[in-house]
């Protein structure tokens, strides 16, 4: 009976001490996963912006008979745009042929420039927005072309490097087809849901 009584207590030591061990640990992770989280929704959108010396400009003109962004609730939807520089206008040519991978990209993350530009003409303030739901982009390229989703990227990292992770990832297509309005490289829309 005292041997049992001992091993008892032994192991009720034991649990003591890995209690007193792994407790620890998960409050420290718990507490660093919400740390990072309640930093990642702490992201000043419009600081980011001019710390990566991005200027956003006035929308570019619409090409036909449509608008920029249309609101219904929190949700603002954003027509296909697409890399407009002011001053020079639009970026061209058919990606896998006249442009290489990595000026698509930059094709890209100029559209995101102008997508951002138009939802800021729209909403005042982009710290309202609170998740891009949604992007469709659509490459103008050869039917050679297989890369669509590393030009697309052009612009969702942009997005998340702006916009931190828990706001700035989210759902994505990437297409190519054969041709675009003025040959244009890439066409991007997006939905964005913000706060009042």
């Amino acid at each position: 009976m005292r041997k049992s009584s001992k091993v008892l207590s032994l192991l009720i030591q034991l649990m003591v001490i890995a209690y007193l061990l792994i407790i620890p640990g998960c409050q420290q992770k718990t507490c660093t996963n919400e740390t990072t989280q309640s930093q990642d929704s702490l992201v000043d959108a419009e600081q980011r912006i001019k710390d990566l010396g991005i200027q956003l400009h006035a929308p570019a003109p619409a090409v036909a008979n449509y608008i920029p962004a249309v609101r219904t609730g929190n949700l603002v939807f954003l027509s296909g745009h697409g890399p407009y520089r002011p001053g020079s206008g639009y970026m061209t040519g058919k990606v896998g042929r006249d442009v290489g991978l990595e000026e698509a990209r930059e094709a890209a993350r100029i559209t995101a420039i102008d997508l951002l530009s138009s939802l800021k003409a729209e909403i005042g303030d982009l710290n309202k927005v609170t998740k891009i739901v949604k992007v469709l982009g659509v490459v103008n390229c050869d039917p050679s072309f297989t890369d669509q989703p590393k030009v697309i990227n052009g612009c969702s990292d942009l997005l998340e490097s702006i916009f931190g992770k828990k706001i700035g990832k989210h759902a994505r297509a990437a297409i190519g087809i054969t041709s675009l309005y003025s040959d244009i490289p890439v066409e991007i829309e997006m939905i964005v849901e913000v706060k009042d």
